[in-house]
């Protein structure tokens, strides 16, 4: 059971992709059928650890062994690990179903169903990975489709510079990651998990030379490890592929966004608690980078004018909340946060991708508005979806995102108290881009230029069948597994997956930390209808007198001009040198267009001797045969 949920993605990947001969629907069916099956067996595996402790590692093969480095590919199914495997592959396949309706016209649907699922063979190969080299191999594979996917348009201008620009920024992080692991096997002799675990409190206290400075050698990893994190998972300064995502299909906004790409970096710092609980400096980087991804992102959601982008911008925002919440120590309440966010989150884009298809490819959110008659269903969907993102009283967001929140402020730090009032200010901003979307979107004036609303209608079944299971895990998700997850007895259910060096205690919640985001969310509401809907011209008012700090959030702090100026011009223009200089006028020029030109000449030459007559070809022979006989003579 265990092989069959990591290999029939490969599997569904290799067949779908071929079996586009064979018509243009069997591709969907087929790849779809091998997720859901890797679903319902992921389920089955979730169950049974819950129910019957049924944990272990299954060895696939002995990959590489070479003295002292040993490589395996295995299944390693423990707590952390299962719950995984039911988030990537229960919203992968409900992306699948609902491609099925969104992509059935596409020519190359079966192509992108099987990216899909190569993606999501990726992703459980990372989850279950019992060492750093295999899960390494399953972060670069999903870095690799990401590309595939993103591009999948390739046609277009737009989708192309996107993938290349995921590609590079995620190399960035990629490097980081790949040295710490390289720092790991120098100084700990091995790649095995529970090897690298049992052995860091004896070197929790060395140091090193780096750079010509003395560091701690735990600190050091720790931060390379997350430099990867901060790519896969754009975090601020490594965002800036984030958005520029949003140029492939919406299911693949929804698979990168909920379940898979973006929540690899929470995975491994999770993964990798027994290391960064004994680095405070490490944990306190985690949590600031948190922190400061959570405000931007949703600060910049609050005046963007694509629907997807500020989906997407809500994404980047709520995994600050998860990195802070780690960072803070609580990585169960980072993990029950991104186990909620998956089913709001997918939610979301699936439903953006309704009003989208709806309305023949419209992303402006200012080109829509009164579509809740004409789409009941879908709004009905992204209204829950809305709530649970903002933490709405007794939805799936609420809870997890509250509680990270107290946690936060129970930690007693510095850093704590500050990644609470962070947390806190960011859900009000939540709350006001999110309604701001749902009204400009749903209610006030049908705005669209090139449709009349009789023409607008609700999706089809199969795009609608999936939106309504994500409905149910946005409201229950929350409340089912809460006490499993974070409640007292969390560590029965996580055992070793997880580990605490100081356990926050989560007994004592002052009254006022527990009413107070829900209260301000709520206030959200008639605050944002009243702006947004009833009196416009307020919000317009604002914008004008501030048209500089509206221009700062509009541009996403210039972040993409300041790295345009800072690094992509330099770089471009050394490049062009090197290519100009180095590469023509030097390497080539001496090279192969040299030794081309010297060779041409010589032949040049020879071939004014091809007289063509037979007593000249003579004479050459017996003068070459006169210089080899005096040569013998003189030397014997």
């Amino acid at each position: 059971m265990e092989y069959a949920v990591v290999l029939l993605p490969l599997i569904g990947c290799i067949t779908g992709y071929f079996s586009k001969y064979f018509g243009d629907i069997f591709p969907l069916i087929i790849t779809t059928l091998f997720i859901f099956i890797s679903s319902i067996l992921s389920i089955l595996i979730f169950y049974n650890g819950i129910a019957y402790d049924s944990y272990g590692n299954y060895l696939i093969y002995e990959w590489i062994s070479s003295g002292n480095f040993v490589a395996t590919w295995s299944i390693n199914i423990d707590p952390l690990s299962s719950i995984m495997l039911v988030v990537v592959s229960l919203i992968s396949f409900l992306v699948h179903f609902y491609s099925i309706g969104y992509m059935r016209h596409d020519p190359n649907k079966a192509r992108f169903m099987s990216y899909l699922s190569l993606f999501t063979f990726s992703m459980l190969i990372l989850v279950v990975s019992d060492n750093f080299l295999q899960l390494f191999f399953g972060w670069e594979g999903v870095g690799l489709s990401s590309y595939l996917l993103i591009g999948f348009w390739y046609k277009r201008d737009s989708a192309n510079k996107a993938a290349i620009k995921a590609f590079l920024v995620n190399r960035v992080g990629d490097f980081g990651f790949a040295i710490g692991i390289f720092l790991i096997f120098i100084f700990f002799g091995s790649i095995n998990y529970n090897e690298v675990f049992q052995t860091v409190p004896d070197l929790s206290l060395k140091q090193i030379n780096f750079l010509g400075m003395n560091i701690n050698l735990i600190t050091l990893i720790c931060l390379f490890l997350f430099m990867g994190a901060m790519g896969k998972s754009a975090q601020f300064f490594l965002h800036t592929w984030l958005p520029d995502a949003m140029e492939g299909p919406t299911p693949v906004s929804a698979l990168i966004h909920a379940a898979t790409m973006v929540t690899a970096g929470v995975f491994l710092v999770v993964r990798c608690s027994p290391i960064f609980e004994y680095s405070e400096f490490a944990l306190n980087f985690v949590a600031i980078i948190g922190m400061l991804t959570a405000i931007f992102a949703a600060s910049v959601a609050l005046v963007q004018n694509d629907i997807k982008r500020i989906i997407a911008y809500s994404t980047c925002s709520q995994l600050g909340y998860m990195f802070f919440a780690a960072g803070v120590g609580a990585y169960h309440v980072a993990i029950f946060h991104l186990f909620t966010h998956a089913f709001f989150k997918a939610l979301l884009f699936l439903g953006s991708g309704s009003v989208i298809h709806s309305l023949n490819d419209e992303q402006d959110i200012r080109n829509m508005g009164g579509l809740w008659k004409a789409m009941p269903f879908t709004w009905i969907s992204m209204l829950i979806g809305t709530l649970a993102l903002t933490g709405f009283p007794f939805l799936s967001g609420y809870y997890s995102k509250d509680a990270i929140i107290e946690f936060a402020y129970l930690s007693g730090t510095n850093v704590g108290y500050s990644a609470a009032a962070i947390g806190i200010f960011t859900a009000i901003l939540t709350a006001l881009y999110s309604w701001r979307l749902i009204f400009k979107t749903f209610h006030g004036k049908f705005n669209n230029q090139k449709l009349s609303k009789s023409e607008v209608h609700e999706s089809e079944m199969v795009i609608i069948i999936p939106l309504a299971i994500l409905v149910l895990g946005s409201i229950l998700a929350g409340l089912l597994f809460k006490d499993f997850l974070i409640g007292k007895n969390f560590l029965d259910f996580w055992k070793n997956s997880i580990f605490f060096l100081n356990e926050i205690d989560h007994s004592h919640v002052p009254f006022w930390l527990l009413i107070t985001t829900p209260a301000l969310v709520s206030l959200s509401i008639p605050v944002a209808y009243y702006f947004y809907i009833r009196n416009k011209r307020i919000f317009e008012n604002i914008k004008f007198k501030n048209e500089k700090i509206y221009n700062f959030l509009l541009n996403k702090w210039y972040f993409d001009e300041f790295y345009e100026r800072l690094l992509v011009k330099p770089l471009k223009k050394l490049g062009l040198y090197f290519w100009k200089s180095g590469d023509e006028k030097t390497i080539n020029h001496y090279g192969p267009d040299g030794i081309s030109k010297i060779i041409k000449k010589i032949s040049e030459k020879a071939v004014k001797l091809q007289s063509g007559y037979i007593f000249d070809y003579a004479f050459v022979m017996l003068l070459g045969f006169s210089l080899l006989l005096t040569f013998f003579i003189i030397y014997k």
